[in-house]
This record gives structure tokens, sequence and C-alpha cells, in this order.
């Protein structure tokens, strides 16, 4: 597959208007707003440069380029889903990902056959690596186009939180492409022992937003 071939399908499958949901989602960033975490620019930009480069994103996109590697092995894929779900953390973060991964391999079935794609309930981490696997689509170019399609996500749910313009998320989405080239970086040569992390508020963040009232977002 040419690397233009390879780019519109990661386009197509990470675009906002894929059919899976990930509008809805913040990611704990409406906990952060609400918690004053978050307030603006610069603040915006810390977190969600913590949240590729040492929180949730950074073991999603080990996981995702580990899968690339085994696509194909369905034992290997059953434990990182295992893996991948028990990372989670609280039972949001866990909605998001495995909704946003059973919608995501409903909606790629029309890329790839059905048959050699996983179950239901796959986390999404899991999901795109194996299609961009079976597809071979560069792990790194995966990854990338992955984190880049969550930073997206979250200036989205930043503009209607009031917290950034759309210049203002313009902004941030340049400033913030050399760390999504960075980690992917990282994460396509990484191995499952360099799963962990350190962004504890944004957990913390992720866990509260349960009880958040009233709320945009479903996480």
């Amino acid at each position: 597959m040419t690397e233009s071939a390879s780019l519109l399908k990661l386009m197509s499958w990470l675009s906002p208007v894929f059919p899976i949901g990930g509008f809805a989602y913040s990611a704990g960033l409406e906990q952060a707003v609400h918690a004053g975490h978050v307030d603006d620019l610069r603040s915006l930009v810390d977190w969600i440069t913590v949240q590729i480069t040492n929180g949730a994103l950074w073991n999603d996109a080990v996981i995702l380029v580990e899968t690339h590697r085994s696509s194909g092995d369905e034992p290997a894929i059953a434990e990182l889903s295992a893996l991948c779900l028990a990372l989670c953390i609280g039972q949001e973060r866990l909605n998001e990902t495995v909704n946003q991964g059973t919608s995501f391999l409903a909606a790629v079935s029309h890329w790839v056959e059905p048959d050699r794609l996983p179950g239901r309930e796959t986390p999404l981490p899991v999901a795109v690596g194996m299609a961009a696997g079976l597809e071979r689509i560069d792990p790194r170019l995966t990854v990338s186009a992955y984190l880049h399609a969550f930073v997206s996500n979250q200036l989205q749910c930043a503009i209607r939180l009031s917290v950034a313009g759309q210049e203002g998320a313009a902004h941030a989405l340049a400033s913030l492409e050399a760390v999504i080239a960075r980690t992917a970086g990282r994460a396509a040569s990484a191995t499952l022992d360099d799963l962990g992390g350190a962004a504890f508020i944004a957990d913390i963040a992720a866990m509260n937003h349960e009880t958040l009232q009233p709320r945009l977002f479903l996480s």
C-alpha cells in the first residue's frame, strides 16, 4: 500500500465524522475545567501534553503498536485487549474505550473483512492497531494519527467548554504537533515494558467526572 493510500485510510478512520461517538467524550477534560486545573490556553496545552506523554494516551499508544505487531495472532490480541481494559482508570474511561472500540470495528468493516477483526467490546487502541496491522499501514504513521485525533477531540471539547476559541485551538494544535511526533516515535519502538504513567491529577479528574452534574460529556 502506498503512503498516500495509508494516509487516506487513517484520515477516514480517525476523522471526527467516523461513527464512533468520540464527540461525546472529553477524557476527563470537563472535570479538569470544572476543578480549575484547565482555565486558559497554556494550561490546556499542558494538560493535553501530559495525557499523551505520561498519561492514559501513552499507554494507548504502546498497546496500539503492540497490537499492530501482533495482528493476526488471536491469543495475543485477546491478551492485549484484557491488558488495555485493566489499565482503564474508572468506569467512564472503560466505557469510553470499549464503546468507541466497538463502534470503530463496526465502521471499519467497510475496509477490512469483519471475520478478520476481533470481537465486540475490543478497546479502541486495540481495534485501531489491529485494523492498521491487517492493512499493513505503518505503525508510526498509525499512532501519529491516533494521537492527533485525540488532541483534535480535546481541542473541540475545549471550545465547547469555552476554554478556547477556534483561533486559540488552532494555535494549540500547531504547538502540539511536535509533541505528537515525538510521542509517536517513542511508541513505535516501545514494548509492553514501557507501559506506565504519572498523570495522577488527570486520572483523578477522570474518576471525579463520574459524579459531575450538570455535564456536557460522558467522560
